[in-house]
């Protein structure tokens, strides 16, 4: 079955192929060894002969013809493959549809035919395999469209079709179009037609929608083939036509109508052209009745251009490649006539080989022409013209050959004789190709092709080696770079030739492709190319210094100020790789003293870049070098000879490093101590010690002392205390102890031997001894000074009286001004006239204040007025308090007999009540009930509270009174109490109640959120408005009080009246409509029902 043949499918299960007979490869033969290494001593010696050692370790043939295990019905006799989809001409008039993608389906179709009333000749299969045309030697023509069951004959088409230029990228982008939109054809009789078919049933149109003549040959022979493509962007409207006899080729070229298909002759136009003008001819006469064009598209997308064409000619096989390029006369480039070669004669003879013969048929792949003759195939590269292939062709007795087919889109070929089908198979077609172009010396398109890193080896080291010849050496260092030719032979033949800017080239490509994990390989090429570009260097430098001033000097300038950025951007690269004492050494043998500093820099050596301009006494090179580092530990170790050199650019190096710590720096700054310095400059240590304590926020009492030491003593005007007392009065201070971070003891002692009274002063006052900063102030003669210093103690007024004293004194005894010492007075408030009168001397005359006593004496009689003023206001405020209270016990509201509560609406005269001045009437239970309600959290715990000591007074009374006399029986009898509202006091009885209140008393801190639930209303009203004397369950007592029961009557009366002033302090229904204003009339979760019908 057919399903069992296709090679270039997935294999079907019992799928065979015939044994082959023995085929002879010629220029394909394997290599003679696997070894790499034996491939390698080949060398390319023999690349002249154009013979090269294979590197694949199995060969196989790149053509392979396989026999198809398929029985045909009757005689093949035309075969079209295209997109994996086989149609097969038999001479029984049957059409046999295969797609290959699927074997096992087969599909014959019948033309309505007798073989005696017409022998088919040729069938044209579309690009995309729906549209099948069938023509024969009768003129006849059919059309059949895929999924049809039988063909439609082609009335209007009365011709012999010997070939046909399908619109491929038309065809391949719609793959659901039943239409071929415009197609060519070439008939027998030298005519091109153009025609539209399409398979849309339509019942007033046929499935011919237009046929028209465009052109005809003037030899009007045979048109052997057609071939129509589209130019690609930017000029998509030219159309390229090539059209071929036995004997010519012609080209047409111009823009065909965007017409719709149905109106037709869109190439009319095109050729019309050419009936004034002759198109591009090439002729190869001969007496060949028969031509075939084939062409090879690389790519299978729909707008994709072939690449190649060959084109079968008496003389040979006409080969060239397609030029789609505007304004050029010929479209057809590179073309070569490949002759046909001698075929193998197995017999032994001697005779001569027999003359070429010419092939049957031709297929062209994409590197190779491959010729079927008679009984065998053969394969010429069009890339050399040279014979590679050759195979026999198994036939049967009485078995004819009938021609090659070729899938355009898929890529795979068929051989078919009239009972049988091959599939020749193509193997990695360009696995030697590369060998090919290497032998042209076409080594970048060698390189395309290679596909072992043995091959693309090869080929770089024979461009090296052609290159090196023709004297291109840096071209030659490149590529000697990336091929495994020896580094020793490469190095010597450069040094040979005397190239060593080409070795610095090839040093350093062959570096950037060392590993880097091989570190020995990779420093010993940096250093030595770092030899090189010294060497290369001073040999610039000794041709500018021997040269005049020439524009040849001038080059040699640019190019050594070229060569030196060169090695610093070497220096960057590859400064792992390098050696530092070995650069070193080596820069310093050629005297690069600022390519040292510049490697210096790059490899991190920033103590050695600063130690040579310290050498050199090159002081602000030195900090620069210093600032453009961020190693630390060198601002300690140079500190101290650049800030005695350089002092205001070492502390403004200071100032940008933050992060340095400042006590470190303590011997850098005692370098300015006896450093000469100008006076009208401010002193730098003082300025970087102002920025660590107030900027960065330094603590360090070192750092402290060490400013004041600077200030107190180094300071430019030893008169001038403003420095050190500005630093003095705003230096931070510990937030704890709120002194400052120096040692004041210290400040004190240093201020002291440098003379500095005011700064003394201030530190005694920073050190709370207040008496001594005002004798100091006083000793120096500083008024003002000493009377800042005696108020600065403010909470503490006896001792600023004492010390206000001290300055009177001073004023009066010392000055002996008795009018300063009047006028003194106006400066303090705490100290009067009879303060200081002690101080005067006994000889003063009184004349001198006598204003100033009576003033005061005035002063004393107006205060006394004000006070007796007070206490009359005072005691008619009482009296009115009296008045007003008086007035109160008589206050009175009139009520009806039958009024009742507000709450429980039960007459209010049945029981103890209260009457407010809105006229709300509660019970007192009631009222007590309704106010826990409505009362805050810090009064309900009041209540609460006076709850619990009425309860235990109550108890308490009956206790005694029970254990000192008796009482009428009548009295003692239990009165009936009212049931109680909380389900926290169990009992009917008050007796039960107050035994339940009495442990709530003791838990009233535990009470958290009950506290409404443990006030009790009846216990408490029993409690609250029971007179007094009333003992619950037993009446009033009897007999006389001691003076203990009054105390308790007394006491008892005051919590009463203290309740009593909770409970009426306001209405609680009045206060309750105010305090919910803003709460909802439904609750949350609280169903309304007040509108429901």
């Amino acid at each position: 079955m057919f399903d069992e043949f296709v090679e270039h499918v997935a294999p079907a299960t019992g799928f065979s192929h015939a044994k082959l007979p023995q085929v002879h490869y010629e220029g394909f033969e394997l290599s003679p060894s696997d070894d790499d290494a034996l491939v390698e001593a080949h060398g390319l010696g023999s690349a002249d002969d154009g013979h090269f050692p294979n590197s694949e370790s199995a060969g196989q043939p790149i053509f392979d013809l396989c026999p198809v295990q398929y029985t045909l019905p009757a005689p093949l006799v035309s075969l079209a493959v295209s997109s994996d989809k086989m149609a097969m001409g038999l001479a029984s008039n049957v059409i046999v549809l295969i797609e290959l993608a699927h074997p096992e389906q087969i599909l014959q179709i019948p033309i309505p035919r007798k073989p005696t009333e017409m022998s088919l000749y040729k069938i044209f299969l579309d690009p995309s395999g729906r549209h099948l045309v069938i023509t024969s030697h009768q003129g006849e023509n059919w059309y059949l469209f895929r999924g049809w069951r039988k063909p439609k004959q082609l009335k209007s088409f009365k011709m012999v079709i010997e070939s046909i230029a399908w619109n491929e990228p038309a065809l391949l982008s719609s793959p659901h179009s039943t239409s071929t939109r415009e197609l060519l054809v070439g008939a027998r009789n030298g005519g091109i037609y153009e025609a539209v078919l399409d398979a849309a049933e339509d019942f007033f149109k046929s499935q011919e929608r237009y046929l028209h003549l465009l052109f005809t040959l003037p030899e009007k022979t045979p048109i052997t083939g057609i071939r129509l493509d589209v130019f690609p962007p930017p000029d998509p409207k030219t159309a390229l036509i090539i059209v071929t006899t036995p004997t010519r080729i012609y080209q047409f070229v111009g823009s065909p109508d965007r017409r719709p298909e149905e109106s037709g002759r869109m190439f009319l136009a095109l050729f019309s052209a050419y009936k004034e003008t002759v198109p591009k001819i090439s002729e190869l006469p001969g007496n060949l009745i028969y031509s075939e064009l084939h062409f090879f598209r690389p790519s299978d997308r729909a707008f994709s251009l072939p690449k190649s064409l060959a084109w079968l000619t008496a003389p040979g096989i006409y080969y060239g490649t397609l030029n789609f390029e505007q304004h050029v006369d010929d479209h057809i480039d590179s073309t070569q006539l490949f002759p046909y070669p001698s075929l193998s004669q197995h017999s032994t003879s001697t005779a001569s080989p027999p003359p070429p013969q010419v092939p049957l048929s031709i297929a062209l792949t994409e590197f190779h022409l491959v010729l079927l003759y008679k009984d065998r195939l053969t394969g010429i590269c069009t890339l050399n013209g040279k014979q590679n292939y050759e195979d026999t062709v198994p036939l049967r007795p009485n078995e004819v050959v009938r021609g090659i087919a070729a899938d355009p889109v898929r890529k795979t070929y068929w051989v078919y004789t009239d009972q049988s089908i091959f599939e020749l198979i193509v193997r990695n077609e360009s696995r030697d190709i590369w060998q090919i172009f290497l032998g042209q010396q076409k080594f970048d398109v060698a390189l395309q092709y290679v596909q072992t890193a043995l091959q693309r080896d090869q080929v770089l080291s024979a461009q090296a080696r052609t290159f090196f010849d023709e004297g291109r050496f840096f071209q030659a260092a490149q590529y000697y770079a990336q091929c495994s030719v020896p580094f020793e032979e490469v190095v010597l033949r450069f040094l040979d030739a005397g190239e060593r800017d080409a070795l610095r080239s090839y040093l350093i490509s062959r570096l950037e492709r060392t590993k880097k994990t091989d570190l020995t390989q990779r420093m010993m090429l940096a250093t030595w190319l770092v030899e090189f570009y010294l060497s290369k260097c001073d040999e610039l430098d000794d041709f500018c210094a021997a040269e005049t001033a020439t524009s040849d000097v001038q080059n040699v300038e640019t190019e050594r100020i070229i060569l030196e950025e060169d090695l610093r951007h070497f220096f960057e690269a590859y400064k792992a790789n390098l050696d530092r004492d070995t650069v070193y050494e080596l820069i310093q043998g050629h005297g690069r003293t600022d390519m040292l500093l510049f490697f210096a820099t790059i490899v991190g050596d920033h103590e050695y870049v600063i130690q040579h301009w310290v050498l050199e006494e090159e002081w602000s090179k030195a900090i620069d070098a210093l600032n453009r580092q961020s190693d630390l530990e060198l601002y300690y170790r140079f500190g101290t000879v650049l800030t005695r050199h350089a002092p205001k650019e070492m502390v403004d190096a200071w100032l940008r490093q933050p992060a340095l710590d400042p006590l470190r720096l303590i011997p850098s700054l005692l370098q300015l101590q006896h450093a000469p310095r100008d006076a009208l400059s401010s002193n730098q240590a003082v300025r970087y010690l102002n920025h660590v304590v107030f900027q960065q926020s330094n603590t360090s009492s070192i750092i402290h002392n060490l400013l004041v030491t600077f200030h107190a003593i180094l300071s430019p005007a030893p008169s001038d205390d403003g420095p050190l007392l500005r630093f003095l009065t705003t230096a931070p201070c510990d937030p704890l102890t709120g002194k400052p971070y120096y040692d004041l003891d210290y400040a004190l002692r240093l201020c002291k031997g440098a003379g500095r009274i005011q700064a003394c002063v201030h530190i005694y006052a920073k050190m709370e001894l207040y008496e001594n900063s005002v004798d100091l102030a006083l000793q120096k003669g500083d008024l003002e000074l000493a009377k800042v210093n005696a108020d600065m103690p403010e909470s503490d007024l006896p001792l600023r009286k004492k010390l206000w004293l001290k300055i009177a004194r001073y004023v009066v005894q010392d000055k002996k001004d008795i009018k300063s010492a009047m006028r003194f007075l106006e400066d303090t408030d705490l100290l009067k006239i009879e303060d200081i009168l002690p101080f005067f001397p006994d000889f003063v005359v009184i004349d001198d204040f006598k204003e100033e006593i009576a003033h005061a004496l005035e002063g004393y009689s107006a205060h006394i007025d004000e006070l007796k003023r007070e206490m009359d206001e005072a005691t008619r405020t009482a009296e009115s308090i009296k008045e007003d209270i008086a007035e109160l016990r008589g206050r009175f509201v009139t009520i009806a007999a039958e009024e009742a509560c507000s709450v429980c609406a039960q007459l209010l005269l049945t029981r103890q009540f209260y009457v407010f001045p809105c006229q709300h009437t509660f019970h007192t239970d009631c009222l007590i009930g309704l106010a826990r309600e409505c009362l805050p959290t810090h009064a309900l715990r009041r209540v609460l509270a006076l709850q619990t000591e009425l309860v235990k007074e109550s108890q308490t009374g009956a206790t005694e009174r029970s254990t000192t006399g008796t009482v009428d029986e009548q009295v003692r009898q239990p009165v009936r109490q009212r049931t109680l509202l909380s389900t926290n006091f169990v009992g009917p009885a008050l007796q039960n109640g107050t035994k339940a209140v009495a442990p709530l008393g003791r838990n009233i801190l535990s009470a958290g959120d009950k506290l409404r639930d443990l006030i009790i209303p009846d216990a408490l009203a029993a409690v609250a408005t029971a007179p007094v004397g009333w003992i619950p369950g037993m009446g009033l007592a009897g007999g006389k009080k001691s003076g203990s029961d009054k105390d308790a009557e007394k006491r008892t009366e005051r919590l009463r009246a203290e309740l009593d002033d909770i409970l009426a302090s306001s209405c609680p229904v009045c206060e309750s409509v105010v305090a919910g204003l803003d709460r909802p009339f439904v609750d949350p979760g609280e169903m309304d029902t007040t509108w429901v019908l």
